[in-house]
């Protein structure tokens, strides 16, 4: 296996890892008396009719927000989700169509990016964990967040703002301002807070269909009158299109420069121990399948499916090129660390000849039924995880 390193000039985030290997943590932002020069330290006018925000208070200078065209709320979150079982779900999801896995205490959910394309964001309650469910469509970025805080449980609002293309989300209980990419607070009187990062995959209908019968799926009954499944972003995830040269919204990508090593759109899985920080494209685990790797003191796998939709390539959702699932997991399983293979279209352990799926479930072979521990990983594109994370490696693929 051969790993490049890239170093970004501009400053930006380094993830850090939680006690558990399950979850990672961005490092606390400059302090929130950092110096700015007078533009940057002034928020637009306009912000302080909409916001009761501490705007003195922030990690980040203010030029680097830029309207997303709709105001405050102007894209509405879900705040009291429905769920249905998923053979009613069955009847408006397509088997490829992209869902976010989230599981917390036996409690299993499926938010469909049909969904959540038009909405963001999901206050929610997960096996009894207030959660908060994100995507940002810019990005390709599918977060789910712990909702509390300092022992305090905060809704989410949009701010209608972008940092870097990524999503400003509020918190209605202080409007402080928080990153999504990051689940940092960069404005407000919470600057400089973390939320803690959840494992959430994005996989396809029919994988969870078929790994959780029983699991729940977001309803289209949001309380809103929006057209779920078409995609108001086709054409996007193009490769070989830059965001600086998106203008469907009101503006293009602003931010850093992006690397020269990937496309700015390419996808890519990432992963961030410790000080270490890895990005796996999309490109290369399609081809490869299987990666093992150790990122930070822990062992992991990479593992790849065909079979997903991209949410962000055709009119309509289900019709998106196939450009599969990946997932991220220790490799560590009852003391002993496995080492994965792909074969005839299989993923398997050397150590004991089991074929597991892209959800890190054994469905096959003496270790039919163990799961193997998730590990915090997220989708991006490629400019948005080098404009946040500037120090990462990328996997260039297996030594020849």
């Amino acid at each position: 296996m051969r790993l490049v390193v890239i170093a970004c000039l501009s400053a930006a985030l380094l993830l850090n890892a939680c006690a558990s290997p399950a979850t990672a943590t961005p490092t606390a932002l400059p302090p929130a008396a950092a110096t700015f020069s007078p533009a940057d330290d002034r928020p637009p006018p306009m912000l302080r009719g909409e916001f009761t925000t501490d705007f003195a208070r922030h990690a980040v200078p203010y030029s680097e927000i830029i309207s997303g065209g709709p105001p405050k709320d102007g894209i509405p979150v879900i705040d009291a989700p429905q769920f249905v079982p998923p053979a009613e779900a069955d009847g408006w999801l397509e088997a490829v169509e992209p869902v976010i896995l989230l599981e917390l205490n036996g409690d299993v959910r499926a938010y469909p990016l049909q969904i959540l394309t038009w909405h963001e964001l999901v206050n929610d309650t997960v096996g009894g964990v207030p959660v908060a469910v994100t995507f940002c469509p810019l990005c390709n970025t599918a977060i789910a967040f712990e909702r509390t805080v300092a022992g305090q449980v905060l809704d989410f609002g949009t701010t209608g703002r972008l940092r870097y293309s990524n999503l400003l989300m509020y918190d209605r209980q202080s409007e402080s301002w928080w990153q999504q990419a990051t689940g940092q607070a960069i404005v407000g009187e919470l600057t400089g807070a973390q939320l803690t990062v959840l494992p959430a995959a994005i996989i396809s209908w029919q994988d969870f269909q078929a790994a959780y019968p029983q699991g729940q799926v977001l309803s289209r009954e949001t309380g809103f009158q929006r057209d779920y499944g078409r995609n108001p972003y086709a054409g996007y995830d193009d490769v070989n299109v830059s965001p600086f040269q998106y203008t469907s919204w009101l503006t293009s990508y602003r931010g850093p420069a992006t690397p020269s090593d990937l496309p700015p759109m390419a996808r890519v899985l990432t992963v961030a121990i410790g000080d270490d920080a890895v990005a796996y494209p999309y490109e290369l685990l399609a081809a490869e399948q299987v990666v093992n790797d150790t990122v930070g003191d822990v062992d992991i796998v990479v593992l790849w499916a065909a079979g997903t939709a991209s949410a962000l390539d055709a009119a309509q959702i289900a019709e998106g090129r196939d450009v599969g699932a990946a997932g991220a997991f220790a490799r560590a399983l009852d003391g002993q660390t496995l080492t994965f293979h792909a074969a005839e279209g299989k993923l398997l352990d050397q150590e004991t000849g089991s074929e597991w799926n892209v959800l890190g479930l054994a469905v096959a072979g003496p270790l039919t039924g163990q799961r193997l521990e998730p590990i915090v990983a997220l989708n991006h594109f490629w400019f948005s995880w080098a404009a946040f994370m500037p120090q990462t490696r990328f996997y260039a693929g297996a030594a020849p």
